[in-house]
């Protein structure tokens, strides 16, 4: 896939959505020795983020506040397959997206969509079970969630959510990743 995304055949996006709660998941931290650093965490509604992104950090993403549902992801792709099309229809280059197995992905109401995503010129390329580290958006999740947020943002749900945003507005400019 990578080889035909260099040659310019086809686009290529990584897909996955991940959540945010100010009930923060840090699993250690450097500190003084005998010095215990606490962070307060409190219950909080659930943001989750659905995201595309490229190898040239062009990206898309939604958000979702509580549990997400197929026609969520559904509702996803239309969107992002409505916009694609425009650019489908100029250089007739398919976009190929990597996702992995979860249910959500794989139900018969996702499935039966992929028909329809095929003529706005979009492909889904789904990876082996269990296989995270081959999905490249696994990368912008974790460098969210354990380099640029900071932690003033798990304070409150608001913070956390405006922190969340200003990262993912400012990802491919201010926030970027560059891939080998």
């Amino acid at each position: 896939m990578k080889e035909l995304e260099e040659e310019q055949k086809i686009n290529l996006y990584y897909f996955d959505e991940s959540g945010f709660s100010t009930t923060s998941c840090v699993p250690y931290a450097w500190q003084p020795k005998g010095h215990t650093l606490e962070i307060p965490c409190y219950r909080s509604k659930q943001l989750n983020v659905l995201g595309l992104i490229s190898r040239d950090n062009k990206s898309f993403f939604n958000t979702v506040e509580g549990s997400v549902k197929t026609q969520h992801i559904i509702n996803f792709f239309d969107l992002f397959t409505s916009r694609y099309a425009n650019e489908y229809a100029i250089h007739k280059r398919p976009c190929v997206i990597i996702i992995d197995n979860a249910p959500i992905h794989t139900s018969d109401a996702f499935l039966a969509q992929e028909g329809h995503w095929a003529t706005r010129g979009v492909l889904l390329h789904y990876l082996p079970t269990y296989s995270p580290e081959l999905n490249l958006i696994e990368i912008l999740w974790r460098k969210v969630k354990y380099e640029w947020l900071p932690l003033s943002c798990y304070s409150s749900y608001a913070n956390l959510k405006k922190s969340v945003l200003e990262i993912l507005s400012g990802f491919g400019c201010k926030y970027d990743i560059t891939f080998v």
